[in-house]
């Protein structure tokens, strides 16, 4: 339920919600979130994006003062004048993702598997090449041995005869918590994170730094991944209209689509009240 004034920090995902269909985010978002920022409300990026793609995230959300990427597991504080500080860097340990996904493949057989393991800037994810993956500028085909020769930041999963919220209902079923998150982000593919790790543990850890209370946080999201910060944010949890139903289900509101710029349409009003 919408709180009277205004948040004390205010959290977005990026793909989807704030970003356009095109890829780009409008000057009149990137104008909106400066005035939220000069008004001494913290941004934050909430995004499943890995740290790899931290130049084009803050690209997406320069006024963001921490980002919570990779789903949770990879929060910076920007606010150092220093220079960027990690706060938190999760990781799933190979041998764990093995066990998971030979158990996920006994019961809906053969997957195609990506996984990300690495956190410089614009690395590939490594694994099974499949179409449908929408970045094959920064994919690399490996084995699936190659891939789990190390803790990986997050592995992305799918198969040819389940829709994506159908095989992430089976692996729930399979895969308990306490050895992985799962969750998917609109790609098509199961995601797999460590365990413990979701926007809400991410965006836990900003608002520890800052003394925020999460009864004082706006967000905004589109997708099953944005669920954990919208039951854990208390000032209001705003979808976008192009949201999945699961996540409109559980919003206090519902703003215009990302491609209508509907994150910076609501903050604009907000802060013009």
């Amino acid at each position: 339920m919408t709180r009277p004034g205004l948040p004390k920090l205010i959290a977005t995902d990026l793909d989807g919600t704030l970003v356009r269909s095109d890829d780009t985010v409008s000057a009149y978002t990137h104008g909106v979130l400066d005035r939220v920022r000069a008004a001494g409300i913290p941004v934050v990026g909430a995004t499943g994006r890995g740290p790899r793609l931290s130049e084009l995230t803050r690209n997406d959300i320069r006024a963001a003062d921490f980002l919570v990427m990779a789903g949770g597991g990879w929060v910076v504080d920007q606010s150092d004048p220093s220079g960027p500080v990690v706060l938190r860097d999760e990781r799933l340990p190979a041998e764990v993702l093995a066990r998971l996904l030979a158990d996920l493949e006994a019961q809906v057989g053969p997957l195609t598997v990506m996984v990300e393991a690495s956190d410089e800037h614009d690395a590939p994810l490594w694994g099974d090449y499949h179409e449908s993956w929408p970045y094959q500028d920064r994919f690399e085909a490996r084995t699936r041995d190659e891939c789990l020769a190390s803790d990986v930041i997050k592995a992305f999963a799918r198969t040819a005869d389940h829709h994506v919220d159908e095989l992430l209902a089976v692996a729930r079923e399979i895969i308990p918590p306490q050895v992985a998150t799962l969750t998917q982000a609109g790609l098509g593919f199961v995601e797999i994170c460590p365990p413990g790790v979701d926007k809400a543990t991410g965006l836990t850890v900003v608002a520890q730094t800052l003394g925020v209370d999460p009864a004082d946080v706006l967000v905004f999201g589109d997708m099953p991944n944005d669920l954990p910060m919208f039951g854990w944010a208390g000032w209001s949890r705003v979808a976008v209209a192009n949201a999945h139903p699961a996540l409109r289900a559980v919003a206090d509101e519902v703003t215009l689509r990302n491609d209508d710029d509907g994150v910076a349409v609501y903050l604009d009003r907000l802060l013009s009240r």
